[in-house]
């Protein structure tokens, strides 16, 4: 698509009128020699022209010109189609336990196969990401100690590659779920984002953490981070093993979040689905489109245009030889200080 960065400037195009019109014109006074043998000249072959107006171009000619110069001045650009990025409206943060517990077979996958509950969520999960386009999402894994698996990013397809690669113990055996909110905290104060949620998925107790859950989850309040709690597994296991559901609610509850209870594969696709809801998919577009130049096409135009003009008139004006021209040679009389005529 073309267009003019400045399209005002087409508004000089009668310009050269109106200073003709305004401004008079320079009136030269030149030299004159008079000559009385004129007559002899025009015998002998020569010529006697009026030279004056012979450096003036043509009308037509210079309002071309002056056109070209004006669409130069003017700027004109090429217009590429757009080039559209999108930009992260939210920080989404999974934490993932891989605690021992998480090696129970309770759960069953896609194909109807028995599995242990974390293929089930790596599944599930991978689901989940391929709809968070727009988002940042970051991974931290929890045992014994959270750790760092994948830091913000917009490469969906990484951070899942990234997941599947996980498995169980290799944090450790025990559940620290409130480290892992602490951990999450941290990596949330370098976000810019105005939106920062957390979704933790869990089938126990927090066993070793340093700090509890619960004042884990105050502080995320007060910095404006979201943490949903899916607990996993069966609610009746007794012992180490044990769901803390009071202790997820609340944590969620603190941070105006939601908690979920998934006991198989079915109920923790339905979670996602409903976090999906909660946690609308926001995307930013910044549109970009590229200019090209091209005001270098009229101005070499123009400089053309008028170059060739002259080369044609210096082509066109330049003398002839016949055979039959003659030539006249003038003189001064030193004595008498009048022109004349010296004879070939």
């Amino acid at each position: 698509m073309l267009t003019f960065a400045h399209l005002w400037i087409f508004w000089l195009v009668p310009l050269p009128l109106a200073v003709r019109w305004l401004v008079p014109p320079r009136r030269f006074v030149r030299p004159a020699v008079r000559v009385p043998f004129v007559p002899r000249i025009l015998a002998a072959g020569g010529k006697v022209s009026d030279r004056s107006g012979e450096e003036e171009l043509p009308l037509v000619v210079r309002w071309v010109v002056w056109l070209l110069v004006l669409t130069a001045l003017a700027r004109p650009q090429w217009l590429e189609p757009p080039v559209e990025r999108t930009l992260p409206a939210r920080d989404l943060l999974l934490l993932v336990d891989l605690s021992g517990s998480m090696d129970q077979r309770d759960f069953t996958n896609a194909a109807g196969q028995s599995v242990d509950r974390l293929s089930a969520v790596k599944e599930v999960l991978g689901e989940f990401l391929q709809q968070r386009q727009g988002d940042r999402i970051g991974l931290v894994v929890f045992g014994t100690a959270p750790f760092l698996q994948v830091p913000f990013t917009t490469d969906l397809q990484l951070c899942r590659q990234l997941l599947d690669e996980t498995a169980v113990r290799m944090a450790g055996p025990r559940t620290a779920f409130g480290d892992a909110i602490g951990l999450g905290i941290r990596l949330f104060e370098e976000s810019e984002l105005p939106t920062k949620t957390v979704i933790a998925l869990t089938d126990g107790n927090d066993t070793g953490s340093a700090v509890p859950p619960a004042e884990a989850a105050k502080v995320a309040r007060d910095r404006g981070i979201t943490i949903h709690t899916v607990a996993i597994g069966d609610p009746t296991t007794v012992g180490e093993e044990a769901l803390d559901e009071q202790a997820l609610r609340a944590v969620a509850q603190e941070t105006k979040g939601e908690y979920f209870l998934a006991m198989n594969r079915k109920e923790l696709a339905g979670v996602y689905d409903q976090l999906d809801r909660i946690e609308t998919r926001k995307v930013k577009t910044a549109s970009h489109r590229p200019r090209r130049e091209l005001f270098y096409w009229p101005l070499s135009a123009a400089l053309l245009v008028s170059l060739a003009m002259h080369a044609g008139r210096l082509l066109v004006g330049r003398p002839r030889a016949t055979g039959t021209a003659a030539s006249v040679r003038l003189r001064v009389n030193p004595r008498t200080f009048e022109l004349e005529t010296i004879e070939p």
